[in-house]
């Protein structure tokens, strides 16, 4: 039987925000029907890094949820906070990979493929995979939460000024 809880006191086991997105540990992790180890496997998670979403606590256990649905019940040594991805667009046809924020496109990524997170803007997140380092569309990320914003530099505010001015110049003089 799967533990009795409220989300008040879910939120006070580890002390971090529930939900959150995590990762697997190993390459073999077992996603239980309840919080124990006497609980039946579902299934196993085969790859590293998987990306899973925590909506619950129980002592060491962790309710997730993935990119396809499944929920489950899994000890909390297999997952650590390291942020990955999954690529998943809304259509068939593969994510593109840019140099910047609405740049050129450098390269393309199939729907399913995990992807490194190692910041999230707005509307945007970079991303490592394989020999690409670049920018996403967040909207075709698994992993992120639409409003969220992580590894910011203190100074990006100032960034984002810039080039919203740098835009307003630019249609400016292009109406002259």
């Amino acid at each position: 039987m799967s533990p009795n809880f409220s989300a008040s006191s879910a939120d006070q086991n580890s002390g971090f925000k529930i939900p959150r997105f995590v990762s697997t540990k190993s390459d073999k992790s077992n996603l239980r029907k309840g919080a124990n180890t006497d609980y039946p496997i579902q299934l196993t998670y085969t790859v590293e890094n998987f990306p899973l979403e925590i909506i619950a606590e129980y002592e060491i256990w962790r309710k997730v949820v993935d990119v396809d649905g499944n929920q489950g019940w899994m000890h909390k040594s297999l997952l650590h906070g390291n942020r990955y991805g999954i690529i998943k667009t809304s259509h068939d046809q593969p994510a593109q990979i840019y140099n910047k924020p609405e740049g050129i496109i450098i390269g393309i990524i199939g729907n399913k493929n995990i992807v490194k997170i190692n910041k999230c803007f707005s509307l945007w997140c970079k991303i490592s995979f394989t020999k690409y380092k670049g920018w996403v569309n967040k909207q075709n990320v698994w992993g992120v939460y639409t409003n969220e914003e992580f590894n910011m530099p203190f100074y990006q505010f100032l960034i984002n000024f810039y080039w919203r001015i740098i835009l307003v110049i630019s249609d400016f003089t292009q109406d002259d």
